[in-house]
């Protein structure tokens, strides 16, 4: 039967008869979105007010399985709406996403802030903490986990500050889902048009050809911005002043005009305040380290202050080669933030012989993807990827891969989605539209999205090497999904903390610097040789360069976002004028501020935080990579990416999904705590001092 109160013919009312549930994307239209929602939540108010009001005493089968089993109905719709709005929006999605987001904050609400059913939970937590219920390690770590969450969300209230708790959820949803609608109209608006062909010297041909195709008029190019403050095509452009006129564009978006985004993140940074002060923290910050693995805004705070003085001593030792290069080409000139790129790829040529326009014919993303991503998780982990081109994704291009296990049963399916469209949101990310959990009998469908720029018509899509190591990186998530082996929906995959989640995917860009993965992948597209050995050895060699600057643009944004979400509510500026002054100071007192290293975001382009769900957590990055760099030290004891290690990772650490204490996990596999010393060597920061005490927290 289908679900209460819709159409029996929206396709949402069953659960799809594709395989692995893929959502039927031919047969979904975007009037289907709105009634399957609506149904959605009424279905599982319903499911859970069965719970809150059963009669019986409290089992995990009769409340937290219960739980767990609801919402089926909301989650394939809101699977398949929230991905189809990231990665193909359209003005009648935002629009319902606008009416949306307040409704699923209001379910989220009144599930975790019902008193009554906190205390079947409470009782079923008091039950085995005296030994009267004896649970398995999934159900008891699902019992700490539920019950955490209900207590941090403020179950504990009472009633009129509940009442204006669910207030600032509402607003806050409502607030995050602005924000990256209007940063995406933003970033399309700020792309920047070129009427001269002269000024693209430096470009290669497949980079005017794809500035051609974004043009919407002949004879112009366009050159669209990636999210990041740096953009990939200034490494390249000789003409300095179109590289300021870039840099400008990009970090002046979201600051005024149609699309500012100011007022909306002032809005939200004093909302989420106002939570956290409700809740009994000092500050947003605080309330969101207390349920990661980081445990204390003051433990974040030590991690960044000790790794910013050595990564900015770097970056400041490379501005002055850079700013040497400079001299050569404009005498007297002062090297700006649109220079670095540019002259830092001058001096790898000069030093490495490594060429990023002449890498990236060896790099045609088809061969990247097949003999790269997926080849590497077939050594690691004995998996197999078959195109299945009958089944469609969510948008034209979009490619479906069935994932087969090493004894030939089916994981999952893998759904690629790499190149630039109107209405793609800006990045790369990772999205499931299934989870897997043996409690539902489910597997995994998992999505890679990224931006690749749109290539001319019969040309091939060729890829910087920044992009060949995101994709190995979100092949990293989707590993994550589809190897999950856990009982529980809520507990399938990258259900992790937020500061544990990018460990995994950290880890397995590992696979993109191993040279027989280089030697499978790297093939010139045209004349099918591959890239030359020299080339590989410059390629291996200047993994480290640049460290400086990486780390420094980085540790800049997550101190920036640290510094917006330790504001009470009356610290928060109310001038949206105010809010450059205010990054500019903030980046002062901690001693990033250079002049030629912008953050890697600056505040009103700041997606991750103001609109991607890692507000106060930006900082997950370098906190998962101390376990990433100790992981990647592992396999090298070990012998490197064999099978043996790939297994043993996978039945560790990446089949546990949430389902059990992640550390735990980790200690499991390395046989001790994870140490920071791998990560100081790989940044080049071993000048920062690490107590034996502090090393050990790890």
């Amino acid at each position: 039967m289908s679900e209460p109160s819709l159409d029996p013919t929206n396709p949402f009312a069953q659960p799809s008869p594709l395989p692995y549930g893929l959502p039927d994307h031919a047969a979904i239209r975007e009037e289907h979105y709105r009634p399957a929602l609506l149904a959605g939540i009424a279905a599982q108010r319903a499911e859970v007010e069965a719970v809150a009001t059963s009669s019986e005493p409290p089992t995990m089968d009769n409340t937290l399985v219960a739980l767990e089993r609801s919402g089926q109905l909301l989650g394939r719709v809101a699977h398949a709406f929230f991905n189809q709005l990231s990665a193909a929006a359209t003005p009648g999605l935002e629009a319902l996403d606008e009416e949306i987001a307040p409704l699923l904050s209001a379910l989220d609400d009144a599930i975790h802030l019902d008193s009554r059913l906190f205390a079947r939970v409470d009782a079923l937590k008091t039950a085995h903490e005296d030994g009267v219920l004896s649970l398995d390690t999934q159900d008891a770590w699902l019992l700490t986990r539920v019950h955490t969450d209900f207590v941090l969300a403020g179950v504990h209230l009472d009633d009129a500050d509940k009442e204006r708790l669910r207030d600032l959820n509402t607003r806050i949803t409502t607030l995050d889902a602005a924000f990256g609608r209007t940063l995406l109209a933003a970033t399309t608006a700020a792309a920047v048009t070129v009427t001269d062909p002269t000024r693209l010297d430096g470009l290669s041909q497949a980079q005017v050809a794809e500035a051609a195709e974004a043009a919407s008029e002949p004879g112009t190019w366009r050159l669209e911005l990636a999210l990041t403050t740096d953009q990939p095509v200034l490494a390249s452009l000789r003409d300095r002043e179109l590289r300021e006129q870039v840099h400008r564009a990009s970090v002046t978006r979201g600051q005024g005009g149609e699309h500012d985004t100011r007022p909306i993140l002032l809005d939200l940074v004093r909302a989420r305040a106002e939570r956290a002060r409700l809740l009994g923290f000092p500050h947003h910050a605080a309330a969101v380290v207390a349920d990661e693995t980081a445990g204390s805004a003051e433990a974040v705070e030590a991690m960044l202050a000790r790794l910013a003085p050595p990564a900015v001593a770097n970056a400041r030792r490379e501005a002055e080669v850079l700013a040497a290069a400079l001299e050569r080409d404009h005498p007297g000139a002062r090297l700006e933030p649109w220079d670095w790129a540019y002259y830092a790829e001058q001096v790898r040529q000069a030093t490495r012989s490594l060429d990023e326009a002449a890498l990236r014919p060896y790099l045609e993303l088809d061969r990247v993807l097949r003999d790269g991503v997926f080849y590497a998780a077939t050594r690691l982990y004995g998996l197999t990827f078959t195109e299945r081109p009958e089944l469609a994704g969510h948008a034209p291009g979009v490619r479906v891969f069935e994932v087969h296990d090493a004894d030939g049963s089916g994981l999952g399916l893998f759904v690629a989605d790499y190149v630039t469209r109107e209405g793609k949101r800006g990045g790369a990310w990772m999205d499931t539209l299934h989870d897997q959990s043996h409690l539902l009998g489910s597997r995994c469908v998992v999505v890679n999205v990224a931006n690749v720029p749109r290539p001319a018509p019969g040309a091939p899509a060729l890829l910087t090497w920044d992009f060949v190591i995101t994709m190995f990186h979100e092949l990293g998530h989707a590993l994550h999904a589809l190897l999950s082996d856990v009982r529980y929906p809520s507990r399938s995959g990258t259900s992790v903390p937020r500061d544990f989640v990018e460990f995994p995917s950290q880890v397995n860009e590992m696979c993109a610097w191993d040279r027989d993965v280089i030697a499978s992948f790297a093939v010139h597209h045209a004349t099918g040789q591959p890239l030359p050995p020299e080339r590989v050895d410059a390629l291996l060699a200047s993994r480290a360069d640049g460290e400086g600057f990486a780390t420094t643009e980085y540790l800049a944004a997550a101190l920036l976002d640290q510094a917006w979400h330790r504001l009470t509510p009356e610290q928060v500026p109310d001038d949206p004028a105010q809010v450059e002054r205010f990054e500019a100071e903030a980046l002062a007192r901690a001693g990033v501020d250079l002049p030629t290293v912008p953050p890697r975001y600056r505040t009103t382009y700041f997606n991750h935080i103001f609109g991607g769900g890692y507000s106060a957590g930006y900082y997950a990055y370098v906190w998962s990579e101390v376990l990433d760099a100790d992981t990647v030290e592992w396999f090298a004891e070990n012998g490197g990416l064999t099978r043996a290690n790939g297994d043993r990772f996978r039945a560790v650490l990446l089949s546990r999904g949430g389902s059990e204490d992640p550390l735990a996990a980790f200690a499991r596999l390395r046989g001790r705590p994870a140490r920071i010393e791998p990560l100081l060597a790989r940044r080049r920061l071993t000048e920062a001092t690490v107590t034996e005490q502090e090393g050990a927290r790890w």
